[in-house]
């Protein structure tokens, strides 16, 4: 993989899929070609996560690739400099707090702080997606691009408490 050109390789391969998808195909298999996979392995990017961003994306407009680039972006940079290129085992979708758990009566927060967590590692089930529309609804209401929220995790190191003061401050400064 170039680390020069990566980030136009992955617009690309995202129009691709995009018109693959349009075209009829509905499966991360028959979307990506086995050495495109492999490629999005390279940074840390399952065949799935790829797959999700394509379908909501064909499906509403949402993500677009630019916000696709930047998530995976982060994880890109999670997983070859923290991670020295080496995965972590995916955790169930079951062992996530759930969707109707708040904190400072904040609905969604600690599924989300989790999801994040989870996608910088790579450690995200098929039946996940970081970015969905319960995370978008979030994230417009926050006023935050995904990727944001991802480098908030990521800077908390574990301190969940000081990603959640920060979207408190945050809705309080936004009137939500």
């Amino acid at each position: 993989m170039s680390d020069y050109d990566w980030t136009q390789r992955f617009l690309e391969l995202h129009q691709e899929a995009s018109e693959r998808y349009q075209d009829g195909a509905k499966t991360p298999s028959s979307v990506l070609k086995a050495d495109e996979i492999e490629w999005l392995a390279e940074m840390g990017c399952s065949a799935q996560e790829f797959f999700d961003f394509i379908e909501d994306f064909c499906r509403g407009e949402e993500p677009d690739a630019g916000t696709a680039l930047l998530v995976a972006a982060k994880r890109r940079d999670y997983f070859l400099s923290v991670q020295k290129g080496r995965p972590e085992p995916e955790l169930p979708s079951s062992t996530l707090p759930p969707k109707t758990e708040e904190v400072k009566d904040i609905p969604w927060l600690p599924r989300l702080i989790e999801k994040a967590k989870r996608k910088l590692r790579g450690q995200m089930d098929d039946d996940l997606m970081y970015g969905c529309g319960g995370d978008r609804n979030f994230f417009q209401k926050y006023e935050m691009h995904p990727a944001d929220f991802l480098k908030l995790v990521e800077d908390s190191k574990g301190k969940d408490a000081e990603v959640v003061a920060f979207i408190v401050k945050r809705g309080k400064d936004l009137n939500v």
